[in-house]
């Protein structure tokens, strides 16, 4: 697909393992009007395109097929050949490479978990100033996972992210403020990033925004938080934080931690 002939694009929603259930754009470009529309109807031809981009060499081609080989979409679920893709595209220094094959070695996906590997990884995508990277490097720094805890490097690589719109980044920066990380607590700052984490559908942001809506006597808002919250996460999450409500002395706010038990049960996973 010589570049000189390129004339139009065409966005694919393919699953983003950086934002769990959510998709992403992966833009492929065409020179047939149509063709790519019809190749991609169904998440198996879309896997059949990718994949023949990929072979072809097109970096971000081999970086989407890379995901669908980790999410099984369109394909079956295949998360060493994924981590081969990405650092086939790593090598060219694509950021969406290495920043994925940092996720890889973090999340232990077809590799032993390795923090101190991830580390390296993120930081050199974060260092072609990828968003996520940054979030990625500055949540494991903060932890002290891979190497030293470094707060203030965190801290920085956060409001780097968060300033370009990862919601997982703004939520984190709450959590800094509120329990005053390199500062003094500042409840209102805290406030103010997990609302813009909650705006852009993080469910933790949603949840300790929901936290903050109760204090102020919002509790219509914050009931709506809390549910939208629970309607989102992740089991694990939602029972820890289901768990939490059934406790919660505003006895509409116990009930709503009561109901997410109650549907859990009855709808196992």
């Amino acid at each position: 697909m010589p570049r000189d002939l390129i004339d139009r694009e065409l966005e694919l929603s393919i699953p983003d393992p950086e934002e769990g259930s959510r998709y992403r754009a992966f833009y492929v470009r065409e020179t047939e009007e149509g063709r790519a529309s019809r190749l991609t109807r169904t998440p198996e031809s879309a896997a059949a395109y990718v994949r023949g981009e990929a072979v072809s060499g097109f970096v971000e081609a081999q970086v989407a097929w890379g995901y669908m080989l980790l999410d099984g979409y369109g394909v079956e679920r295949d998360p060493a050949a994924a981590l081969r893709w990405f650092k086939l595209a790593a090598q060219t220094g694509s950021a969406d490479a290495l920043n994925m094959v940092g996720r890889c070695y973090e999340c232990g996906w077809s590799v032993p978990i390795d923090p101190e590997e991830a580390v390296l990884w993120f930081r050199r995508s974060a260092d072609k100033d990828h968003a996520w990277a940054q979030y990625n490097l500055g949540k494991l720094l903060a932890r002290g996972h891979g190497g030293n805890r470094d707060p203030r490097v965190a801290l920085s690589l956060l409001v780097r992210a968060a300033r370009r719109g990862v919601p997982k980044a703004m939520n984190m920066l709450g959590r800094f403020r509120e329990d005053g990380v390199m500062s003094a607590p500042k409840p209102k700052s805290a406030a103010r990033w997990f609302e813009r984490a909650a705006k852009r559908g993080c469910f933790r942001g949603q949840f300790h925004y929901a936290r903050f809506l109760v204090e102020f006597g919002r509790l219509d808002d914050a009931e709506k938080s809390f549910r939208a919250s629970l309607a989102q996460a992740p089991e694990k999450y939602r029972r820890e934080a289901s768990a939490m409500l059934r406790t919660h002395p505003v006895e509409r706010i116990r009930r709503i931690g009561l109901e997410a038990l109650q549907d859990g049960q009855e709808h196992p996973t």
